[in-house]
């Protein structure tokens, strides 16, 4: 990948809401002790440097979480040194959303995933996927499928 498209995906992924509220909810468990002021003050300039600014949303969030947050979006989200490619992120993060729902994240992931290389096709297969999968979740559940006969019927111990 370019260092243009990786610049260019970093700033655009920075933009969506989803990022940060996927990552507020890890912020607690990363960090055990209090954020600092500075420890804010530099997840902010961080922002600001690779953003080129700060999306309002993020003053918003509370202090003592974003160095956490920020640090979890840019750790596995926008590293390039993780197991999936940026698409996969993008229709994996999409999919969740289509079944949370989030339009904020359904908005931004689709943006992203196109961004990233996503056609039109795999977009609504990853929708489509959460969908099934949401469906027989809830046959499974709700009719109480033997767990153990499942997994013996599918192959597995």
């Amino acid at each position: 990948m370019s260092v243009i498209r990786i610049v260019s995906t970093v700033h655009f992924c920075l933009r969506s809401a989803s990022l940060i509220a996927a990552a507020g909810v890890f912020a607690a468990v990363l960090g055990s002790t209090p954020a600092r002021a500075d420890d804010y003050d530099a997840a902010l300039k961080d922002v600001q440097s690779t953003m080129g600014g700060v999306p309002s949303f993020l003053k918003q969030f509370p202090k003592a979480g974003l160095p956490g947050a920020w640090a979890e979006v840019k750790a596995i989200e926008l590293s390039d040194k993780t197991a999936l490619t940026p698409k996969e992120k993008s229709l994996i993060s999409l999919a969740v959303a289509a079944q949370i729902p989030c339009s904020y994240c359904i908005w931004s992931d689709t943006q992203n995933a196109k961004h990233a290389g996503a056609t039109d096709e795999e977009i609504q297969e990853a929708v489509a996927m959460a969908a099934l999968t949401r469906h027989w979740s809830t046959i499974f559940n709700g009719m109480q499928v033997d767990f153990d006969q499942f997994k013996k019927e599918m192959g597995g111990e």
